[in-house]
Formats: structure tokens, sequence, C-alpha cells
């Protein structure tokens, strides 16, 4: 069978960065990566997190059986959070889906899929929980597309001189309302050698930015299987040493749980020059009443504290959250303590989301439920106050400046010089006018140009973005 993939990505950035070491992989192999209406093997990675996502795999996996009905042979594996729920569950609802493979299975699945173009009648599970992060061959090969990927929880946008890298899988929290214990199992964390050896690769590949994800990245090193490896490397300290790396322009990294913050990570945010002024920590609600039904183990004024210290350690740092409307149990006092929650933060951006029952969360038994129209209506007026807020914050950086590192063509263009999209140190989008780059730096003209760092005069604020004109040539 042609050995031609197309994959499409669900979810959060550590799917985005699952897909894109399984297209290098694949590509390794000697496969093609090609656009979908040539594909012979699609991959859909998943996330179920919400119901919203789960629905739109079952959706996604429709249209390809229509697909399938002017092409037989083809063939779906699904990986992910929705694959390790549903198991083998997706054989029997969608004939052509030939492979499942949970979190702890993507190291195995470009051998599982070989072994599917080699027998078109096999079907393969990839769905256990391992004691250990399953490590992964090191690929050099170049993706030549980014994965499809679904905005559901914003857009990554990385560019090829930015990389997305793990450090952990799995997560101890089990949170009330969350899935991800279930569907990804228990922590696990990489050897710190492992991660500093991939981020090294990754750097002499290109990258100038590094994301280092986790579902808790604070909580680094503390399982079980690590303490018992002898590492001895908390998070605090593999970001120096990742920081330390040469060549290595900006450093991210996420998701952080507030309850696990350790103060030499909030003290690296004013020590590490290349640590992006940029923090996702996630508040879900403003209320302590709803904070210890959702199992979260912090209060208010636990993150406020967090808050004050990252501000006193690096006053520009840009906060992003997110936010669940519409607990079990939350009244228009404990909503109204959020919106106060989010007045005192001034967060740049959040996610926030109407409460969502997973099957088998501690929170799907908790009542009484909050009525739909109630939810969503608190959620509209929170999204309301975030975009006023959000708004002014973008508003006081208009004449200042800021480095951006360039991403890809801005979607819109005029008929005067092309404008190019990148991100500041903050991670903000900002859309420049690169007036005459292009014809001064030929041999980066294109799609060449990104991953180039130029220096910008913010001149006006957008509803989330910025605009900005250039100050000197990119390099």
């Amino acid at each position: 069978m042609d050995k031609t993939f197309h994959i499409v990505t669900f979810g959060c950035q550590m799917n985005v960065a699952d897909s894109d070491w399984l297209a290098r992989a694949l590509l390794a192999r000697g496969w093609r990566q090609v656009a979908e209406e040539d594909a012979w093997f699609f991959v859909v990675n998943t996330c179920s997190v919400r119901d919203k996502p789960e629905q739109k795999v079952y959706s996604e996996l429709g249209r390809l059986l229509a697909h399938q009905r002017g092409k037989p042979g083809l063939t779906a594996a699904v990986g992910g959070c929705v694959a390790q729920q549903i198991g083998r569950g997706f054989f029997e609802r969608f004939p052509f889906v030939r492979l499942v493979f949970g979190s702890d299975g993507v190291a195995g699945a470009p051998d599982a899929l070989d072994a599917l173009a080699e027998d078109p009648s096999a079907r393969i599970a990839l769905l256990d929980f391992l004691a250990a992060y399953p490590e992964r061959q090191d690929v050099l090969t170049p993706v030549a597309a980014a994965p499809a990927f679904d905005a559901d929880q914003g857009e990554p946008d990385a560019g090829p001189a930015q990389a997305f890298v793990n450090i952990m899988q799995g997560c101890d929290n089990f949170c009330a309302y969350c899935i991800v214990p279930y569907t990804r199992g228990r922590q696990k964390s990489r050897h710190p050698d492992a991660v500093l050896a991939e981020c090294r690769l990754r750097v002499e590949q290109g990258a100038r930015e590094i994301t280092l994800l986790g579902q808790n990245v604070n909580s680094y090193g503390l399982d079980p299987a690590s303490r018992g490896g002898g590492a001895g490397v908390g998070f605090a300290e593999l970001l120096r040493q990742v920081a330390a790396i040469p060549g290595l322009v900006r450093l991210r990294f996420t998701t952080s749980h507030p309850k696990d913050i350790d103060p030499a990570v909030v003290r690296a945010f004013g020590e590490l020059s290349n640590l992006c002024p940029a923090l996702h920590l996630p508040l879900q609600a403003g209320s302590d009443a709803v904070l210890k039904r959702m199992g979260r183990k912090y209060d208010r004024a636990r993150y406020l504290g967090i808050v004050a210290d990252l501000r006193a350690a690096r006053p520009e740092i840009a906060l992003t959250t997110d936010l669940i409307v519409g607990f079990p149990g939350e009244t228009e006092d404990d909503f109204q303590q959020t919106l106060e929650m989010m007045e005192r933060v001034r967060f740049e951006s959040s996610f926030s989301f109407c409460y969502s029952d997973r099957p088998g969360v501690a929170s799907a038994r908790m009542t009484p439920k909050v009525e739909e129209a109630v939810a969503k209506a608190r959620l509209n007026r929170l999204q309301s106050l975030q975009n006023a807020i959000t708004k002014e914050s973008l508003k006081s950086l208009e004449g200042r400046e800021a480095v951006v590192l360039l991403e890809a063509k801005s979607r819109k263009q005029d008929d005067g010089p092309s404008f190019w999209r990148g991100r500041d140190e903050a991670g903000r989008v900002v859309n420049l006018r690169l007036d005459g780059v292009e014809a001064a730096q030929p041999q980066n003209a294109g799609l060449e140009l990104a991953g180039l760092l130029v220096r910008a005069r913010i001149l006006e604020a957008k509803n989330h973005s910025l605009l900005g004109e250039k100050v000197g040539q990119p390099w």
C-alpha cells in the first residue's frame, strides 16, 4: 500500500508535539506526508478534556469514512486521549480504523503503522500505561508541513524555529473535573539527560525558541519513578540547564499548577535572560468554595501571593489562565468572585469554557448542576470582561519596542509590502509590515524569513494582536 499519511491534531500543545514527532519518525522511515486528498493513512490525534473536542473526533472520522467510499483501502489511526478512553471501541464503530494508541503508545506508533502497511487485515491497539516515560527515537528529518491543528485551545502557530519538547507524561493531581489522569496515566518524568539531549538537538536543527511541555511541569521529577531513578533534578534546575544551551534565544514552559510552583521557578523569571516573561497559570475559579470542590489545593490568597511574587521577580511578565464557568454548585456569588480575581490579576488572555461532565471523574457525581443557559450567560459575561482587559493591556504597549520572532506571512495582506506575523517575548501576536526585507535578503525571501528576529515598534493595538513596524533589519 502507498505509504502516504496526513495528520489531524486536536487539543493541547502536547498533542501538537506528539504529532510533530510522529510525522518526523514516519518521514525518516520513507513515508510521505501529503495533503488530505492524496493520503492513504490518516492519523487523528485526539483530546477529551472537554466534550466538544471528543465530538469533533467522531465527526472527523465520519467525514473520513465518507471519503473512504471512493477510496477503498484508506486507513485511519486514532491516538491521544479519546483513543485511550474509547480504545478498541473504535474498531467496532469505524471499520477503517486499524490502530488505536494512547499517549504512552506514541513511541510504538511508527512500527505499528509500518505493520499495517504490510498487512491490510491487521489491527493494533497500543493502550497500556507504562511505569516509566517511554523514550522515543531521535529523528532528524524536518517536517515538510505542520500537522493540521484544531484551534480549540488556542492555535500554537509554531514556526520552523520553534520547538515543543515533552518533559513528562500524565498527572497525579486528580482534580475533580479532569479526565487527564485517566487518559494519560500517572505522572512520569523524562530523565533530564534525555530532555537536554532533545533540546540541544532541536537547537542544532535551527530552533531558537523551545517550549517545555507537561501536564504539570512544576511537579517534574517528583514522581516515584523519577526519584527512584536517582536523577535528583527538579523543574527549577531543569529550566536552568535548558536555558544554558548555546544558541537558545527563548525558553517557555506550560502548563503550571499553582499548588506546585517552586519559589526557585519564580526567581528564575528574574534570573534567566532567555526565559520569556510569560506564564500560563490556570486559576479555574475565583471562589475558595469552588476551588475546594474542584480539588485544586490552593485558595485565592495563595494564588494572589504567587502573582505578586512573579511580578516582583519580572515586573513585565504577562499572565494567562484557564477558567471554568458553571462548575457544579457554582452560585452567582462564586462567579462574581471569579470576575473579581480577573480584575485583580489582569490576565492578558484566558481560555474559558462552560463546565461539562467527563466520564468517570468525581465532579460528574456532584450536584447541583448549573443550568446550561445560566452557565452560557456567565461565560459570555466573563469573556466580555476578558476582552476588555485584553484590549487595555495591548493598548498600553503602543509606542514601545519589542523583539519579534517571525513565524509566517500574515493571513491578511494588502497591495503594499508583505505583512508577517510573529510573537514578542511574552508571546503576543505582532503583525509587521516588512518593507524591503525580502529585497534586502533575497536568500531569505518567502517562508525562509520565518525564524528571524526583528526589533519592532508597536504602532497599534488590535483586539487580540498588535501592529508594528520594524526597527532595523532582521537577524
